[in-house]
């Protein structure tokens, strides 16, 4: 089997899934078209069936997982993967496993079932006594994280977070004293932060929430290399492209170590003659790149991001190119999570950083489809949520909240973490999801409006690490 035969082949599995979930909602288990679908998903899944060990179809988090390796799609099968995700939440669901070779009548019944779950109060249990007579299929619920795992997840997401900082931190320091730098540890620490990402991502991304006033060039660099891999990952690039875009991210601004300090720091607008000079950093980030120790493929990518970052899509922006191309496809995604970070910030001209909401709201209305791709803002859009982690809102039973956690299926009900109750006292209570109801189908709390954490004074760090 080719490579590409490898990869395409768990793509079919959950696309093939999907479109028979799709038409059996319009349409009866007997019908042809229903039939031929399921004929299609059997002629896939079925060679790939081991006596010693079954087919593990596995969601966790907001992505598929086959035998153990996440499922990488591209945009032509977004709707079937999020359609399909969608189903698995509204049953609880978090494993398929197939013991053995599936005939049609198994598909058959396991699609009543699958149907039927959809009108229970308790999904997953329907779900699974409908299958107990299938002897092909069983179906699992998804894993739960003890309190003590999740205390060590965070000590580790917090840990590889900090790591970065300080890295960063180092090797600036090191570079404005003329010491030549390699770029091997900065490798293996955008290693390390793309493995917690495939398991923790919105753990990792809450970590941008952290806006460091003193240190925010160096913050910054790590919360543009989060929120890039981020986007590389939902995008389907494997862990070599990964390592290689984070860690141009990683290095976007390393040209700013020549702007003057006073100018870095200047807290009014810069006059014609400054802002000549800071224009000039993508420049100097070119320079130092390639000045750095065993010059590489990596090294000269991460070059050219650091050239193009501020070039828009449009071709406005600087540095001014005599002759306009196409944007490097690192540069495009590196220049969507610097201008959200850089917007979301404290800056030395702007205390007051912008809400993730009103921020997102300012890129798609001002520069989406002109200064940025319009079909990655889409997929950034998607991966941030309507209410970014970190947005803090105010629910309809006048509870003050955090958003915790996101949600791909419903973006405007994601996991909230409640900080005061509706008097307005301080409590501490679990994370609550949005999308829950009552048993008149109504929610039991909906965001009302997004709030300034600044004007109550609530340390967003505090509350989401």
């Amino acid at each position: 089997m080719t490579d590409k035969e490898d990869i395409k082949i768990p793509v079919d599995i959950i696309n093939q899934l999907a479109i028979i979930l799709r038409t059996v909602q319009l349409h009866d288990p007997s019908n042809i078209a229903v039939l031929n679908a399921i004929d299609r998903f059997i002629a896939t899944v079925n060679p790939l069936i081991d006596p010693n060990k079954p087919l593990l179809l596995e969601f966790r988090g907001e992505f598929f997982y086959i035998n153990e390796t996440r499922v990488r799609y591209s945009m032509e099968y977004l709707l079937n993967f999020n359609f399909l995700i969608k189903e698995f939440k509204r049953r609880a669901l978090g494993s398929i496993v197939i013991n053995s070779p599936l005939t049609t009548e198994d598909m058959r019944l396991f699609l009543e079932a699958f149907i039927s779950s959809t009108f229970s109060d308790k999904p997953f249990d329907t779900l699974l006594n409908g299958i107990a007579q299938i002897e092909s299929i069983n179906v699992g619920p998804p894993p739960k994280i003890k309190e003590d795992e999740t205390s060590d997840i965070r000590k580790m997401v917090k840990t590889t977070y900090f790591n970065a900082v300080s890295y960063i931190k180092g090797t600036t320091n090191k570079i404005k004293m003329g010491e030549k730098v390699g770029i091997k540890k900065a490798k293996r620490i955008v290693e390390s932060i793309v493995d917690i990402l495939i398991q923790e991502e919105d753990l990792l991304i809450s970590m941008t929430t952290i806006k460091d006033y003193d240190d925010y060039t160096y913050h910054h660099s790590v919360n543009v290399s989060i929120i890039t891999l981020s986007l590389g990952h939902r995008l389907g690039l494997n862990r070599k492209a990964l390592a290689e875009l984070g860690l141009a991210a990683l290095f976007h601004d390393i040209g700013k170590i020549n702007v003057p300090l006073e100018l870095l720091n200047k807290s009014t607008k810069f006059n014609e003659d400054e802002w000549r000079v800071m224009k000039m950093h993508p420049y100097w980030g070119v320079r130092e790149l390639l000045k750095l120790k065993g010059v590489d493929n990596t090294s000269m990518r991460a070059a050219i991001v650091a050239f193009e970052h501020h070039i828009n899509c449009d071709a406005s922006g600087y540095p001014e190119v005599s002759t306009p191309t196409e944007l490097d496809f690192y540069s495009k995604i590196v220049s969507l999570a610097d201008r959200y970070d850089a917007m979301t910030s404290s800056r030395v001209y702007a205390r007051t950083p912008m809400a993730p909401d009103k921020a997102l709201s300012v890129m798609m209305i001002e520069e989406a489809g002109t200064k940025l791709d319009p079909l990655l803002f889409k997929f950034f859009i998607n991966m941030i949520g309507v209410f970014p982690i970190g947005t803090l809102v105010l629910l309809d039973t006048k509870e003050l909240g955090l958003v915790y956690k996101s949600n791909t299926m419903f973006q405007d009900r994601p996991k909230i973490l409640i900080i005061t109750d509706k008097e307005g006292n301080r409590i501490k209570v679990p994370v609550v999801d949005l999308t829950e109801k009552d048993p008149n189908s109504k929610y039991l709390r909906t965001i009302v409006k997004t709030m300034d954490p600044h004007k109550y004074k609530i340390n967003l760090a505090k509350y989401l690490l």
